[in-house]
């Protein structure tokens, strides 16, 4: 057991080297049987295009089998012509970007007479030769080591474990590969056997310390597969789809993160307290794009620990909007403040235009307390569908503007330019102030207002969480309901963690996690005030999914997550609900997001 854990343990280290991997790493396998042979790989800057040779009636054709030769393909017409032609404009480099470039020819047919043909027609490409970041690699069928003297020093070689070399010959080898299946029955799918693992590592371990570097072929060609051996540090990873593999190596840095700041997870206290109470508040955290990987990344980011995890009760909220599979956070956010589902870009109001009348404007009537906080702009999709009714999302001012006409006592994001900065040179400050608020564009101010009614917006507040926000939104919360404590009135507060989605958007795994725990400590710190304050309902939920997030490795003993994401845009799939608190047992199930409003209003008001 003690060894397995070793190695795992290994995985997360290695995996510190698999960030550093580039396209350099990639060996283009078959590369003749792409698309587009050459270009493709060139274009991708590989560090190894490989084609398999055929020497027939004294010329080089390029095939995977004698019988698919045909004439137009030879390894002149097919690699050296495009090659020369690309090595001439670039004064000396291989790539632009002065990577270097393998071009690997595998012999097919016998070795000594293809190899003469090839060494004879390469000598009529000086420019090729003289290249200082370009070899040329034999693999397939080659000489025997002892006759390698005799073919011209740009002529490497492919190495094998089973062969051993004089120190001249060694010097000739600029790689050295092995059939994996060789070596193991691993088929690219979960992990290697530890003993089967070991092995590998053993044979890297021995070419490493030659100063050569690895290769293996009959590997599978799946992101399971090259992260593996990515982890256990093989320098070229085989690949039939170039474009992928670019992808998936160009993207470690924003698809994997190590955690390094932890936070405890807050443990309920007095859940069966909540029986037979009906509550008087209600706070309701959207955490915007967060869908159950999104939750699942923190949880493992955090060694295990999520606050969100602790809370009993839950169910599953289905997002779709009316017009549309796919919810937008407006439509979305719309279907929770009114209770109604509408288009997608739509401000609170249906399908046709019409104002829906808010939970907050509905709650003032009944002498409730309400705030909206986003930590991002408060004109924006989710925090304005709980003050404003505009037929389309992005009429940032006018939504601004109807926040005059909204009843709520406390807003707390960014976005001042929306109130004071507008193109009809309102200043929505000063009516606002006029209308008994005090409104402020620091947020440093937060603390020293005294007024039950307040509006602070600062942008630079609302940054993202990699770039310093800080603890902005329990800083907000516990000011709403401090404030809102001084007051015999009940409160509803909306806070949303709207940069999980700005992540998603992004395809930004560390934004995903950092915004993600950012918003289970709120969720920590609501959970704290519901029991010390039991009269007290908490929902958690997300308007949407954003990035189509899956997770391929992790480690909850050491706090790393690697991702992949299918979309920079969002998903169709249904949202946890989260309720802790009295009336907390009527969100489990499965619902339409319509169903957040009516079991609020329901629970809050039923006789």
């Amino acid at each position: 057991m003690k060894k397995i854990i070793t190695f795992f343990c290994l995985q997360f280290f290695l995996f510190a080297q698999a960030q550093e991997y580039s396209s350099s790493n990639i060996h283009s396998h078959n590369d003749y049987a792409s698309k587009l042979p050459f270009y493709e790989a060139y274009s991708n800057e590989t560090g190894v295009i490989e084609a398999d040779v055929f020497f027939v009636n004294n010329e080089l054709f390029v095939a995977h089998t004698s019988k698919e030769i045909t004439p137009q393909n030879t390894l002149k017409s097919q690699y050296l012509d495009p090659l020369s032609n690309k090595l001439k404009s670039l004064d000396g480099k291989a790539y632009p970007s002065n990577k270097p470039l393998i071009l690997m020819i595998d012999i097919k047919t016998e070795a000594d007479e293809t190899l003469k043909l090839i060494t004879q027609q390469i000598k009529t490409y000086p420019d090729l030769i003289s290249n200082k970041n370009l070899k040329v690699v034999i693999s397939g069928n080659r000489p025997s080591p002892t006759n390698w003297k005799d073919y011209p020093d740009f002529i490497y070689f492919d190495g094998r474990l089973n062969e051993n070399y004089s120190p001249e010959q060694l010097s000739r080898v600029e790689m050295i590969s092995e059939d994996l299946k060789e070596i193991t029955i691993w088929n690219g799918k979960g992990v290697m056997t530890q003993a089967d693992a070991e092995k590998v590592q053993s044979i890297i371990k021995k070419v490493h310390d030659q100063n050569k570097k690895v290769r293996f072929w009959a590997t599978q060609d799946n992101v399971n597969t090259w992260m593996s051996l990515m982890n256990l540090k093989v320098d070229f990873i085989g690949t039939d789809n170039v474009p992928e593999l670019t992808h998936f190596i160009n993207n470690i840095k924003s698809t994997f993160y190590q955690n390094t700041e932890f936070h405890q997870a807050y443990v309920p206290g007095n859940g069966v307290s909540f029986s037979k109470k009906k509550p008087k508040n209600v706070i309701l955290l959207i955490g915007d794009g967060m869908g159950l990987t999104q939750i699942y990344s923190g949880y493992t980011a955090n060694k295990g620990q999520l606050s969100l995890f602790n809370i009993p009760t839950q169910g599953f909220s289905i997002t779709k909007s009316s017009d549309s599979y796919i919810t937008d956070s407006a439509a979305g956010a719309t279907a929770m403040a009114t209770g109604h589902k509408t288009n997608n870009r739509f401000i609170s109001v249906d399908e046709n235009g019409k104002p829906l009348e808010l939970i907050t404007q509905q709650l003032a009537k009944k002498n409730y307390k309400t705030a909206i906080i986003s930590a991002g702009n408060i004109a924006d999709a989710t925090p304005a569908c709980f003050y404003a009714h505009q037929p389309e999302r992005s009429y940032f001012q006018s939504i601004a503007e109807d926040f005059l006409a909204n009843p709520s006592d406390i807003l707390i994001g960014g976005g001042p330019k929306e109130f004071t900065s507008r193109k009809d040179g309102k200043d929505l400050s000063k009516i606002l102030i006029q209308k008994g608020y005090t409104f402020s564009d620091k947020f440093s101010s937060l603390d020293t207002i005294k007024n039950s009614k307040f509006i602070v917006l600062d942008d630079a507040s609302v940054v993202a969480m990699k770039n310093g926000r800080g603890d902005f939104l329990s800083r907000s919360l516990a000011k709403a309901t401090s404030t809102f404590a001084k007051t015999k009135n009940p409160f509803f507060i909306m806070a949303e963690a709207a940069q999980i989605d700005y992540g998603g958007h992004q395809n930004n795994v560390e934004s995903v996690v950092r915004e993600m725990l950012d918003f289970d400590k709120v969720v920590g710190q609501a959970m704290e005030y519901v029991d010390k304050n039991p009269e007290t309902l908490l929902i958690v939920t997300a308007d949407h999914e954003t990035g189509g997030l899956s997770l391929i490795d992790g480690s909850i003993e050491k706090g790393y997550v690697h991702g992949s994401f299918s979309t920079n845009d969002h998903t169709a799939v249904p949202v946890p609900v989260f309720a802790y608190g009295p009336g907390a047992e009527n969100f489990m199930g499965v619902y339409q997001n319509t169903a957040i409003y009516t079991k609020i209003m329901e629970v809050l008001f039923k006789k």
